[in-house]
C-alpha cells in the first residue's frame, strides 16, 4: 500500500509541472500600453486592447502586441518648390498612433513599427509637397504657418486610413532655402538694403542742401538789408556833422585852424611815437610857441576877474542881432545855470546849436516811389 501510494506520487509531480506549464503558455498579459493580437496560424482569432489576462490555445496560438501610445515619425530634409518656384528645404515631424491593430497587422505584415514608418513617411512627403506646393514661399516661411500644417495633417491622415493608424499632428521644424541658393539670397538682400539706405542718405542730403541754402540767403538778404539801412543812417549822420562842422568853421575860420592843430597834435604826440624830426620854428608848432592871440579873428576883450563871461566886441558894436544864454544840461537831463553856481557866457543867437531833426531809415519801397515822385 505505501508503495503505490509513492508509485502515484512520483507520477503526479510531472503532471503537475506538465499542467503549470500548459497553463501558463495558455495564459498572457496585455500592459496598459499595447494592444494583442492572438493569431492561429497565422489568422487573427482575438483582439486584446483591454489591459489584463487573456487567455489563448498553448503551443497553437500567438500573441502579437503592439504599442498603443503615441509614436514619433522624423522625416528626411525635403526640397519643396512653393507656387512662386523658389525652393525650400523642410523638415517635417509627424505624430501617430495604431488605432485598428487588425488592419495594421494585415498592410505591415510581420514588419511591426518599423514597417509602418517606412510606409507612414512617403504619405507625409507627399501631403507636404502638395499642400507646400499650391501656397508662395512667403507664407511658408512666415511665422503663421498653423494652418499650412493642419492641411498637411488631413491630408496625410487621409491617406493613411488603410493602415490601421491615425495621424495625430504634423509641423515643420525647419524651413530654409537650400545651401546653394541661401548666398545668393543673402546677397541681393544686402543689396537691396544699401539701396535703400543710399536712397534715403541722398534724399536726406536733398533736404540739407535745400534748407542751408535758404537759410544762407536769408543771411545774405537781412545782412544785406541792415548793411544798406546803417549806411544809409551813417551818410545821414555824416551829412549833418558836415554841415554843422562847415557851419562852425566858415564862421571862424581861425578856430578850425586851431582845432585841426590840437587834433594833429593829440595823434602826433603820443606815448609810443613821440621822436620826431622837424623844425623848431615850423608851421606845425604854431600853436606850441604862441598862444595864437595875435591871429585871432576877432580879438577877444578881456574879461574882469571873478566871471567867466566873455563879450564878443563885434557882436557888442554892431547890437544888431541879440545874445541868448545856451541850455546846458548834465548827463541826467537837469539843466546847468545859476541854479547850479554856474554862469553861462550869452552868445549871439546866430551861433546857438540848431535844433536837430530825429534821422529815419527809409525803406527801399518807400525811396523807389519817392525817386519816381521827384522824377515826374
Amino acid at each position: 500500500m505505501a508503495r503505490r501510494r509513492l508509485t502515484i506520487t512520483a507520477l503526479g509531480v510531472p503532471v503537475v509541472i506538465v499542467a503549470g506549464v500548459v497553463a501558463m503558455a495558455s495564459i498572457f498579459i496585455v500592459d496598459e500600453r499595447e494592444k494583442a493580437l492572438v493569431l492561429r496560424l497565422g489568422r487573427v482569432v482575438a483582439v486584446k486592447e483591454e489591459p489584463g489576462l487573456g487567455v489563448k490555445v498553448p503551443f497553437l496560438d500567438n500573441v502579437v502586441k503592439y504599442d498603443d501610445r503615441i509614436l514619433g515619425l522624423p522625416t528626411s530634409p525635403l526640397e519643396v518648390t512653393p507656387l512662386d518656384d523658389r525652393r525650400l528645404v523642410v523638415d517635417a515631424f509627424a505624430r501617430w498612433r495604431i488605432t485598428d491593430p487588425v488592419r495594421f497587422r494585415q498592410a505591415v505584415g510581420t514588419g511591426g513599427i518599423q514597417a509602418a514608418q517606412g510606409r507612414l513617411e512617403p504619405i507625409v512627403n507627399a501631403a507636404i509637397r502638395e499642400v507646400l506646393g499650391s501656397v508662395p514661399s512667403t507664407n511658408v516661411l512666415s511665422d503663421d504657418r498653423t494652418a499650412l500644417m493642419n492641411q498637411i495633417r488631413d491630408e496625410a491622415r487621409n491617406n493613411s486610413a488603410g493602415l490601421g493608424v491615425e495621424i495625430i499632428d504634423v509641423r515643420l521644424t525647419r524651413t530654409d532655402l537650400p545651401e546653394q541658393n541661401l548666398n545668393a539670397t543673402y546677397a541681393r538682400m544686402r543689396a537691396e538694403r544699401q539701396r535703400e539706405a543710399a536712397d534715403e542718405i541722398a534724399r536726406g542730403g536733398e533736404a540739407a542742401q535745400r534748407v542751408r541754402a535758404a537759410a544762407d540767403r536769408t543771411v545774405v538778404e537781412l545782412t544785406s538789408e541792415a548793411q544798406k539801412r546803417a549806411e544809409i543812417v551813417r551818410g545821414e549822420a555824416d551829412a549833418r556833422r558836415n554841415a554843422i562842422y562847415a557851419d562852425a568853421f566858415g564862421r571862424d575860420p581861425e578856430f578850425f585852424a586851431f582845432t585841426r592843430s590840437m587834433t594833429s597834435y593829440e595823434r602826433a604826440l603820443k606815448g609810443e611815437n613821440s621822436s620826431m624830426v622837424i623844425q623848431p620854428d615850423g608851421q606845425f608848432f604854431s600853436y606850441l610857441s604862441d598862444d595864437g592871440a595875435s591871429r585871432a579873428n576877432p580879438a577877444p576883450v578881456p574879461v574882469p576877474a571873478g566871471t567867466s563871461e566873455v563879450v564878443d566886441e563885434e557882436a557888442a558894436s554892431a547890437g544888431d542881432e541879440g545874445l541868448v544864454t545856451p541850455t546846458v544840461t548834465d548827463r541826467d537831463g537837469n539843466p546847468l545855470g545859476a541854479s547850479a553856481g554856474v554862469k553861462l557866457t550869452p552868445v549871439p543867437e546866430s551861433l546857438a546849436t540848431p535844433p536837430q531833426e530825429p534821422s529815419a531809415v527809409v525803406p527801399p519801397a518807400q525811396e523807389a516811389g519817392e525817386a519816381e515822385e521827384a522824377t515826374e
